[in-house]
């Protein structure tokens, strides 16, 4: 117990720092699904079709580019973990932002993984219900 009373006397010291870590989750709170639903509908509807998704053309046209884009990338993503579970404790949504967290991050088996998750038929059917209001068509359905 006298974890939590130095965890309580920390928190009172560093009142302001505890609103402005507030004031990101609740910015979180209210973005996250704006920006979720935005790029699920940008997705092409063949993205998550093949077995083993191919670097982007782009990577070739501009090879010093990758290393920035994937550092900044996997930055954003060790960011928005460690802010996924403040907010398991804080107001927001820390699941999901963590759900973010790993879609952005590089790993092995990293496609995989989202293929997986994306063919769960309660995520499937959102995700297709998203982009059929959106008037987009339907993603094709991995195999």
């Amino acid at each position: 117990m006298n974890w939590i009373d130095s965890l309580w006397q920390s928190a009172k010291t560093h009142d302001v720092l505890l609103w402005w870590l507030f004031a990101a989750s609740l910015v979180m709170l209210m973005l996250s699904p704006v920006v979720v639903g935005w790029l699920v509908v940008r997705l092409p509807s063949d993205y998550f079709a093949d077995q083993q998704r191919e670097p982007p053309a782009s990577w070739q046209r501009h090879p010093v580019l990758r290393p920035v884009v994937l550092v900044v990338k996997n930055l954003l993503g060790i960011s928005l973990l460690l802010a996924g579970l403040a907010m398991l404790v804080m107001p927001g949504q820390g699941l999901f932002t963590i759900v973010v967290c790993v879609l952005l991050v590089d790993f092995p088996g990293k496609y995989r993984f989202e293929r997986w998750l994306v063919t769960r038929e309660p995520v499937w059917l959102s995700i297709n219900w998203l982009r059929k209001r959106s008037g987009r068509a339907p993603l094709d359905r991995p195999e």
